[in-house]
């Protein structure tokens, strides 16, 4: 059995763990659990993105449930996420499934599982879905033909878009963007948000520059993941056409990548400070703020300065929902460009930022650029490095002992205020900066983050645990 959960749902090399025998053992073991749990009564949304197998997927998925006696519905055209999160919740459903592998490479698919309410499946439901992953390997899994489930009510084809886009259409100020008559650039970055963020945009009478909207299961070649590296294009799409904001989304368009009026690209952790800004200061919202341990401390300061609070979870956006719900923060997000806003989805909805994005510059009468200087005006500046490294199994087991079972950390120019092993190893400075190591959770990878008053800084830091760990 080689299914395993990690941070974002379960991600695999298509043709190697990614299979139909595999994606159909996954919904025979989901199968079983909804039964047990006495939810079969209620259907499954199944959806897909524009991944490599991942329409075929999606109905492998639904034959398994279709032979098991459950009802699903599927969402008959590649579409975000997002959607899928904001069906469970507005139907009342009990899971979800969305064939993604989100931002990773194009050799990968996956599945992601949502919960009651719209939720990431947490630690507590993956667990249960591999205990009855490997119970369920061990009999036979049956599957119903395709186009007999469906005549036997079994298997459903629907198209939700509607309902998720007049959802976002009705929580913005759709009249002062139409006032604004702003230009706006789109990279989908051949994923699935292009009819999403175009329809929205049109409503509001906007001019739209798209650009990489056709379906190219290889994403043109690059990471489907808004970052300065993969947004060259779009920067120069604003910067021609004299756009006021690109906005971008990964390849299942939970994620956002930004471009502001300038050309510059907006990290993450920006955007994040820009929209929790904006919410509070301008449109009145009262609420603590919820950050991963590797986003940006500049949530920190703007949150204090209203008199609110700002926690910190470990990675994984199930713990930053979880955390809104639990505290009715105003927003959570993480600095790999994932957010989300209260009242609205529990999860990462690129879309929905996408559009609050260019309802701020309506609303403030302000380039988003000078927002962001108001913000380092009033808060100060603050600088991220951002480093990750390959490794061998042997490696890996090497630094987890050293940072996770010695605790150590390496000779550091800064003074230590505390280490906190929340998630990985995370040092706090007594300047206020900050650094963590920790393993992704979705990719092979080491990663380093570092924040500090200046760049410089910052680089000695990610500088000192490379050396210290021998990267």
């Amino acid at each position: 059995m080689s299914i395993k959960f990690g941070t974002g749902g379960w991600r695999a090399v298509i043709g190697d763990e990614f299979t139909k025998s595999n994606i159909q053992l996954l919904a025979k073991a989901l199968s079983n659990k909804i039964h047990a749990e006495g939810v079969a009564g209620k259907p499954v949304v199944l959806g897909y993105d524009r991944r490599f197998l991942a329409k075929e997927a999606m109905q492998w998925a639904a034959m398994v449930f279709a032979a098991e006696g459950i009802v699903t519905e599927l969402i008959n055209k590649s579409s975000p996420t997002p959607l899928v999160m904001f069906y469970v919740m507005r139907h009342e459903l009990a899971y979800g499934m969305m064939v993604t592998a989100s931002h990773n490479p194009a050799i990968y698919n996956g599945i992601k599982v949502f919960t009651e309410g719209g939720r990431d499946a947490d630690e507590e439901q993956t667990a249960d879905i591999e205990k009855y992953i490997k119970e369920a390997a061990s009999g036979d899994v049956r599957e119903m033909e395709y186009f007999r489930a469906i005549e036997k009510g079994l298997i459903k084809e629907i198209y939700p878009l509607n309902e998720y886009l007049d959802n976002i259409i009705d929580a913005v100020n759709i009249q002062k963007i139409k006032d604004a008559g702003l230009k706006v650039a789109l990279d989908p970055m051949y994923g699935v948000s292009e009819t999403s963020l175009a329809t929205i945009l049109h409503t509001a009478r906007c001019e739209i520059v798209t650009i990489n909207d056709r379906h190219d299961t290889l994403f043109g070649g690059k990471l489907p993941s808004p970052s300065a590296a993969t947004l060259r294009a779009l920067q120069n799409a604003v910067a021609d056409y004299r756009c006021d904001i690109g906005l971008a989304t990964d390849g299942d368009a939970d994620r956002i990548g930004v471009i502001d009026d300038t050309g510059r690209f907006l990290h993450p952790n920006d955007i994040l400070v820009l929209l929790y800004y904006y919410l509070v200061k301008y449109k009145g919202w009262t609420g603590p703020v919820v950050r991963n341990i590797a986003t940006t401390h500049q949530l920190d300061r703007v949150a204090e300065s209203f008199g609110e609070k700002c926690y910190e979870v470990p990675v994984g956006f199930k713990h930053i929902s979880a955390m809104i719900a639990k505290q009715d923060a105003v927003l959570g997000g993480e600095s790999s460009g994932g957010l989300t806003v209260r009242g609205h989805i529990k999860g990462k909805d690129g879309v929905y930022a996408a559009a609050l994005l260019v309802e701020m510059i309506a609303v403030t009468g302000k380039k988003i650029s000078q927002i962001y200087r108001d913000i380092e005006a009033e808060y100060g500046a603050i600088f991220m490095e951002e480093r990750d490294y390959k490794f061998t199994a042997e490696v890996k087991e090497q630094i987890q002992h050293t940072l996770m079972t010695e605790q150590k950390l390496p000779a550091l120019p800064f003074a230590v205020e505390r280490v906190s092993y929340l998630d990985g190893s995370k040092v706090y400075f007594q300047n206020g900066g900050w650094v963590v190591a920790r393993f992704s959770g979705t990719e092979p990878l080491l990663r380093i983050f570092c924040e500090m008053s200046n760049p410089q800084d910052a680089a000695a830091v990610s500088k000192a645990y490379e050396e210290f760990l021998g990267l």
